[in-house]
């Protein structure tokens, strides 16, 4: 099992706030030789569509020596964990769960936006310090 994020356990109250049910802890993505782990699967049923939504999480803090190194690997998860998933289960919405100060700091550098839109990286904005969502992006 992988270390949890510093920030594994605000993200989870903060999707629970919201109205989600946390479904795995990690969840795991399994592929043929391939066994990953992502930090959370969750789901909600949308009263309106009468359907369920699923998403899995990957959260990260951002916390390393370098902010593009960072980005580098949490893009590569999440690209890893996106492509798998659209074949073991393609319902199934893959997003980055990051701090609202990562997002405003780093996040909306015209160069950062610009690897975000072209990977298509969806993202959750976390409000740390009121364990709460402030932004989806998808």
């Amino acid at each position: 099992m992988p270390a949890k994020d510093v920030y594994h356990n605000v993200v989870k109250t903060a999707l629970v706030k919201e109205g989600w049910t946390i479904t795995a802890d990690p969840y795991t993505i399994k592929y043929e030789e391939l066994q990953l782990f992502a930090d959370l699967g969750a789901g909600r049923t949308v009263i309106a569509q009468r359907n369920q939504q699923e998403i899995i999480v990957e959260i990260k803090s951002f916390i390393g020596r370098s902010l593009i190194r960072d980005l580098e690997n949490a893009l590569g998860q999440y690209i890893i964990y996106r492509t798998l998933l659209s074949v073991t289960n393609p319902s199934y919405q893959v997003y980055l769960a990051i701090s609202q100060d990562v997002y405003e700091n780093f996040f909306l550098q015209v160069a950062i936006q610009l690897i975000v839109q072209q990977n298509q990286v969806a993202l959750i904005v976390v409000n740390i310090e009121a364990e709460e969502v402030t932004q989806w992006i998808s």
